[in-house]
């Protein structure tokens, strides 16, 4: 019988839910992100009681009201169900590994205390340490402590990087913390076989990445100049031009916005455009072409157009 959320022993052997149902890296690395998404969304909604507050308030204690809302955070995950909300989520808890019984053992009350004083230490000190030694003298022994905090701070990092490179190996232990203190992620309940349509995800994948190169791709193109140059392609408008080349019989619209030519200019070929039509599309598109014909912009020239009356009602 398996343990409630109080970390009762349940029948499950460490090397049987290892080789059956072992708690995948991903599910590991998912549960932090869990965790961080969430103590974001606390510090936020905790923030906003303070928005009509004079602005700058929480700032000289932001590391410590952090700080608290964590250790509160912690007092309800960690120290009485042996997992954090991330893990909760999804069906992992820690199991103490220093136990010598091969039974389900919960943390225990000195490694629950450590872990909180790894992370939740941990992360204040970083916030707070650039205020508790800033303006003070190079020569002093102050500036000597916050050298030496900070040699340990990158040895401190340099070792986790070394251990997250075991952890993608061996698959235990992503942090320095759960190494140091000898806690280890478990199922709280057995997982089945987990079915993995690789078919399926390659195609998926393929399709994503995909999509993803076209939406980076489509704004690299000009398709204004590309349905142009096509329409060029098709157009009989060298016979018509052969026949009667007179902008007043062909050109009684504008190419862009299709309306009677309103102070009609045109910029080389037979074709005629507003004014303020071909001036807008000119600034924000340097290498404008003619819809119609493809003719690349050299010169916006005025244009007088000798129409007849008829031939304006008509239009």
């Amino acid at each position: 019988m398996f343990a409630d959320d109080t970390g009762e022993d349940v029948n499950m052997k460490e090397g049987h839910s290892s080789s059956i149902s072992p708690v995948l890296r991903i599910s590991q690395l998912d549960a932090f992100e869990l965790d961080r998404a969430l103590e974001q969304l606390i510090w936020t909604q905790f923030s906003q009681c303070f928005q009509h507050f004079k602005p700058g308030q929480l700032t000289h204690f932001e590391p410590e009201l952090k700080a608290l809302l964590q250790l509160v955070l912690w007092r309800f995950t960690i120290y009485s169900k042996s997992a954090t909300v991330g893990q909760a989520l999804l069906s992992i808890r820690y199991k103490n590994n220093l136990s010598q019984t091969q039974k389900y053992q919960q943390m225990s009350r000195q490694q629950k205390l450590w872990y909180a004083l790894c992370t939740i230490g941990e992360k204040w000190q970083q916030e707070r340490v650039h205020d508790l030694f800033a303006n003070r003298p190079s020569d002093s022994a102050v500036h000597k402590i916050k050298l030496l905090l900070n040699l340990i701070s990158g040895f401190i990092k340099v070792a986790s990087l070394l251990n997250f490179l075991v952890f993608l190996r061996k698959g235990t232990f992503p942090t320095l913390t759960e190494r140091f203190l000898g806690i280890r992620a478990v199922f709280c309940k057995p997982q089945g076989i987990r079915q993995i349509g690789f078919e399926y995800m390659n195609r998926e994948l393929l399709w994503h990445g995909f999509a993803e190169f076209l939406i980076f791709l489509f704004p690299l193109i000009n398709t204004r100049k590309l349905k142009a140059k096509f329409i060029s392609l098709f157009s009989p408008f060298d016979s018509i031009r052969a026949k009667d080349a007179t902008l007043v019989t062909h050109c009684r619209e504008c190419t862009l916005c299709g309306e009677w030519p309103i102070m009609p200019h045109t910029i080389g070929c037979s074709h005629v455009f507003c004014y303020y039509c071909i001036k807008s599309y000119s600034i924000s598109d340097i290498d404008l072409t003619c819809p119609s014909c493809g003719m690349e912009l050299q010169n916006i020239e005025p244009l007088s157009l000798e129409i007849e009356l008829n031939e304006i009602s008509q239009s």
